[in-house]
């Protein structure tokens, strides 16, 4: 099947408008691997650092410089429950390493923290940050230059992507990216859900909302609704950098453990010192970009990844635009109903078909880039199967993807289409730019034109709510919540209250230069908006009562204001120094200065 002209057309300008950056990247990463790992040239006493803590075996290997070392960088704390799990795994690769006669350290750890633990928190201005905290951190555990290849034990919302950035930026080696997997189902999506909205109605206590939140986050593994976490993952598959079928495996299972040590010998399998050198940075071209917009389409994922992916393209020497996620997005047929986008978790998810069953529709109605360079060394289509457990109870075997749905609600046919969109569109007008997500919003609650309250602050919102002073049509608007304010936090806690007014018959919208991320629901919210209040954008010129018109359907985010008239105001000033202090934000003053735009990643890397 030949490649959909529109995305080859959207491929090709993306190449296009690459050239100046990706060329020198290329050029770069082929010298860097020419040289090799520096490990073989260091001085004695420099290698005898590197390997003082090994046993003999692995001594004597690094030693002789022919046998490969792997690297590995992982995200593990025990506080989240999606990389508790990866405790066991370093030792379980450095023996599936000495399986094959290499090496395997720990080249270095990173933070990872849970949006989950700080929704409406002040740890949350720090979340977004952490991805680029992430992406250094593990620069210098890969600095040593020790290493032939890497593997990167990663799940949640900024970790794989600040993971993604620096397998790009050291994009001469090798990597794979390890999964931990989802935890196993708990109290329906839909249930959680209803607690949380009578919670916010005052009609039920904290105990029972306690109750509820702990049945559904109860175990080790990812949290099963389909945010941020579980949308790394897909992308990661239908990108190359998985080996195939990882992506849904519940933790501590021998299926897992049979694909973290597959991940661990592939990765030693495609280093320089043999014949099917893989460099991360030829994996993850231009056709691999977009195979990951698409898949993100396809499945109804997270809005985050309109900040992720570009600057995660960008590490590749890639620029991804919001025009060209929006345009992939009008290609794309939606496919999968996983929560917030349907009830089903991803474990159904992954039960009904997963992955392999999804990239093998998308393939046949040319909607991805087959023939493309992936870690397992084969284009795509090796990834439309479904991965089980070997006879041997210690191996993966492999089988082709199932030919029907397990569950046609969950996860569809491109026949037979849960949208004709993915449901991801970029919205711009005199209020700048924005990111909508309208996978979970009911066509009759896409346009919305309405008074506007304004709020700097979340919190405020909730007072408002309790006051009564919202209960009408009413876009909210909160603003300096950008990347500069604060670090763009994620203002989930705003989704229940503005869920209530809507079901209570009004006309509703959220208008934000913050974040809403995976969990975007059924009230439409224009996020990301830039440029942001901090920086003087249209949004720090809205007034109180000002009309708002949010068409999701036209891409179109305006405010009724004559021309000339908006044009002469002037930009709100707000003292944002309450966000300044406290929780370690101090630490990240120079990250709030430096950082990027949205539409460009929201950054503090230079281009």
């Amino acid at each position: 099947m030949t490649v959909d002209r529109r995305i080859e057309e959207i491929t090709d300008r993306i190449r296009e408008r690459s050239k100046d950056m990706r060329e020198p990247y290329l050029a770069r990463i082929r010298a860097k691997g020419s040289e090799g790992p520096k490990r073989s040239t260091l001085t004695c006493g420099n290698l005898a650092h590197g390997f003082a803590a090994c046993g003999p075996v692995d001594k004597d290997r690094l030693m002789g410089d022919v046998t490969a070392n792997l690297g590995i960088i992982t995200a593990y704390n025990d506080m989240l429950s999606a990389h508790q799990p990866f405790e066991r795994f370093p030792e379980i690769i450095r023996e599936a390493a000495r399986e094959v006669g290499a090496t395997a350290q720990v080249a270095g750890g990173v933070p990872a923290m849970c949006d989950g633990v700080t929704q409406g928190q002040a740890g949350m201005e720090l979340s977004l940050f952490s991805r680029d905290v992430i992406a250094m951190a593990a620069a210098v555990g890969l600095s040593h230059d020790m290493f032939d290849a890497a593997v990167y034990l990663g799940v949640c919302d900024k970790i794989v992507p600040g993971l993604a950035i620096a397998a790009l930026t050291f994009g001469h080696l090798p990597a794979i990216f390890v999964p931990a997997g989802p935890m196993t189902s708990g109290l329906p999506n839909d249930e959680k859900s209803r607690i949380r909205q009578l919670y916010a109605e005052g009609k039920v206590g904290r105990d029972e909302l306690l109750k509820a939140e702990s049945a559904s986050y109860h175990g080790p593994g990812t949290c099963t609704f389909y945010g941020t976490a579980n949308s790394n993952q897909m992308l990661m598959e239908i990108m190359g950098l998985h080996t195939p079928g990882s992506s849904f495996v519940n933790p501590n299972t021998p299926l897992r453990d049979a694909l973290t040590k597959e991940a661990t010998k592939r990765a030693l399998a495609i280093t320089a010192l043999g014949n099917e050198y893989t460099p991360a940075g030829l994996v993850v071209d231009e056709r691999a970009v977009v195979n990951g917009v698409v898949g993100l389409h396809a499945t109804g994922g997270s809005t985050n990844h309109t900040l992720h992916l570009v600057a995660i393209a960008r590490a590749a020497g890639i620029r991804l635009t919001w025009a060209d996620i929006s345009d992939l997005s009008d290609v794309t047929p939606l496919l999968a109903r996983v929560y917030p986008n349907g009830l089903a978790d991803v474990n159904h998810f992954h039960a009904a078909g997963g992955m392999g069953f999804l990239i093998r529709e998308l393939l046949s109605r040319g909607l991805l880039h087959k023939d493309v360079k992936t870690a397992w060394g084969t284009g795509l289509d090796a990834y439309a199967i479904e991965a089980k457990l070997g006879e041997d109870g210690q191996s993966v075997a492999r089988m082709p993807a199932p030919e029907e749905s397990g569950n046609p609600k969950v996860l569809t046919t491109g026949d037979n289409p849960f949208s004709s969109n993915g449901g991801l569109k970029m919205l711009s007008g005199n209020l700048g730019r924005g990111v909508i997500k309208i996978s979970a919003v009911k066509p009759e609650h896409r346009t919305v034109e309405a008074p506007v309250r304004i709020f700097e602050d979340q919190n405020e919102v909730k007072a408002a709510f309790d006051g009564g002073e919202l209960d009408r049509d009413v876009v909210c608007v909160v603003r300096f919540q950008g990347p500069k304010s604060n670090g763009m936090p994620e203002l989930h806690k705003l989704t229940p209250l503005l869920g209530i007014l809507q079901d209570r018959g009004h006309k509703v919208a959220l208008v934000t230069d913050g974040r809403m991320s995976g969990a975007s629901g059924k009230v439409p919210a224009a996020i990301h908006v830039t440029p942001e209040a901090k920086a003087g954008g249209p949004i720090a010129k809205l007034r109180e009562g000002d009309v708002v018109r949010l068409d999701a359907e036209a891409g179109l985010l305006e405010v009724k204001v004559e021309a000339a008239e908006f044009e002469a105001r002037e930009p709100v000033v707000v003292d944002l120094s309450h966000y300044e202090y406290g929780i370690g934000r101090e630490l990240f003053a120079p990250f709030r200065a430096l950082v990027g735009t949205a539409d460009e990643g929201a950054g503090v890397f230079a281009a």
